[in-house]
């Protein structure tokens, strides 16, 4: 998702530092002042996130993923001032959270950012509705608002009839639900989510990835969602960071991180993905040639697993047209299986096309 001209990000991390170790809290805020990241070792430091720059846009979800240990989630709980971050800057509608009072802070915790994680939470001897409202009690918000809200999520996020269950009588993927309900009592604007499902059995977890999906065509919240599976990013994320020993080393779509990894380490996250259920028309389509025949039309946004039978059917390539019906290129036999086979093969005399079977 891009930004519109003139309109600024939720969030822009500046040269964002976490730092542990021995006099670690006092050390300066401004990136440039700080030792050597070479000397760390020697002085009892470690770097948990290592001068990170990044702009999350409005309304978009943006994942950060990486291995255990990567600093996704000190990362995210940055962002929050959940941890200060020790140098550099986080600003959330102008105002630094690295910087701000503790009043400032809480109050953006309160009003401005729900937040979820692999954790339920849950009190044990509140029920759904009760759980649900916790976040508006705490603002001081009258019981029946705050029961008509927690009435109104219920319904938004399944669990109708659950209304008066304790925690103990619903499954992990319900207590969840839960825990996604609570996290939107107040509307936030900001919806961070730390690896959510992970814990859940994987029929669960496309479940919630759906309901997540369909909660964010509905409320259009700012969602940054921390992962170490790339399959969940590609699905529910509009650009994807990923990290590594601290470090945001690649930044994009998940169509651009497939087909433009930027390392052999960002490679080894992408390499087993289905591409054919990632990678779009628009990702793979070549300028339109007029003078070639064309067999039909498909919109930019079809995955290739959509249209592939029928490109290896007809042999011919298909015009490609944005959601204005107007033709924006066109994808070939073989660019789609130079996108699902990114190792060539090795032949002299014959193309990809012509080393297809037929296709009945």
């Amino acid at each position: 998702m891009t930004r519109a001209p003139g309109t600024p990000p939720a969030f822009q991390i500046d040269r964002v530092w976490k730092i542990y170790g021995k006099g670690a809290d006092a050390l300066p805020r401004e990136p440039d002042q700080l030792p050597p990241i070479e000397s760390f070792p020697q002085i009892g430091l470690f770097g948990a996130v290592i001068d990170a720059t990044f702009a999350i846009n409005r309304g978009e979800t943006f994942v950060i993923m990486g291995l255990s240990g990567s600093g996704k989630s000190t990362i995210l709980r940055c962002l929050c001032g959940l941890i200060p971050a020790t140098a550099g800057s986080i600003l959330l509608d102008g105002q630094d959270i690295i910087r701000i009072s503790d009043e400032d802070l809480r109050y953006i915790r309160k009003f401005k950012v729900g937040m979820v994680f692999q954790n339920y939470a849950l009190l044990p001897h509140r029920n759904v509705v009760d759980n649900i409202a916790l976040p508006l009690e705490i603002q001081g918000e009258a019981e029946g608002r705050r029961k008509r809200r927690a009435l109104d999520l219920v319904e938004l996020v399944g669990l109708t009839g659950k209304e008066a269950s304790l925690p103990h009588q619903l499954s992990g993927g319900q207590q969840q639900r839960v825990g996604i309900a609570r996290s939107l009592a107040n509307d936030p604007e900001i919806w961070l989510l730390d690896e959510p499902f992970s814990a859940l059995d994987p029929l669960i977890r496309r479940e919630l990835q759906d309901e997540l999906l369909r909660l964010q065509r509905m409320m259009k919240k700012t969602v940054v969602f921390i992962t170490h599976d790339f399959d969940e990013a590609a699905r529910l994320g509009n650009r994807i960071a990923i990290m590594r020993a601290g470090r945001v080393v690649q930044i994009g779509t998940p169509e651009e991180l497939i087909l433009s990894p930027a390392s052999d380490y960002v490679g080894k996250f992408t390499e087993n993905v289905d591409r054919s259920q990632v990678l779009t028309a628009r990702a793979i389509m070549e300028p339109f040639k007029q003078a070639k025949s064309s067999a039909g039309e498909i919109s930019s946004t079809a995955p290739i697993a959509s249209f592939a039978r029928d490109i290896l059917k007809n042999r011919q390539p298909v015009a490609i047209v944005d959601d204005k019906r107007q033709i924006v290129g066109e994808v070939t036999p073989e660019a789609m299986l130079n996108a699902l086979l990114p190792s060539p093969i090795a032949t002299e005399s014959k193309s990809y096309v012509e080393l297809i079977p037929e296709v009945s």
